[in-house]
């Protein structure tokens, strides 16, 4: 069983999984309110990948006899200026996520409980991942800048996100 404090900071970060979650939805009813659909699926696909990194949490917490308590989830902002300035949002995101679970890892390690430790690795191994992911998608929007039709290759391209 997780201490008090490990079992708290794991509550705690169910609760940015869940929020990072509705940030991803968000932003897709944004892309959708713009026109841009395969942004919005790409956004809502990440969303359900947060809120099951949340259950992936929950169940663990739960499987080690822990306890887990939800917190409020803030209200994510509903606009964002561009599609560039929306994933700079999901990279500063994901890094600030990084940097958590991190800080989770290293409790673990100091607090010698080392299932937990192993579970974190996955999450450390997925943060990898996802801040490469928006990355890349970062990239090639600074190379589409300001050409629709660039932009909606992008926006067919994460459509397919999942389908491939």
């Amino acid at each position: 069983m997780p201490s008090k404090k490990l079992e708290q900071a794991i509550n705690q970060q169910i609760q940015r999984e869940f929020y990072s979650s509705y940030l991803y939805l968000a932003m897709s009813a944004y892309c959708e309110e713009i026109n841009l659909d395969g942004f919005a699926h790409w956004m809502r696909s990440q969303s359900e990948e947060e809120r099951a990194h949340s259950m992936r949490l929950f169940n663990y917490l739960h499987s080690r006899g822990g306890t887990v308590v939800l917190q409020a989830i803030a209200q994510p902002p509903s606009k964002f200026r561009s599609p560039k300035k929306m994933f700079e949002e999901v990279l500063k995101s994901e890094q600030t996520v990084t940097k958590e679970i991190h800080k989770l890892y290293e409790m673990a390690n100091k607090e010698g409980d080392h299932a937990t430790a192993v579970e974190l690795q996955w999450f450390i191994q997925e943060q990898v991942e996802e801040e490469k992911t928006a990355n890349d998608i970062l990239a090639k929007l600074a190379m589409v800048g300001d050409q629709p039709a660039a932009l909606l290759m992008m926006d067919r391209s994460l459509g397919s996100r999942g389908q491939q």
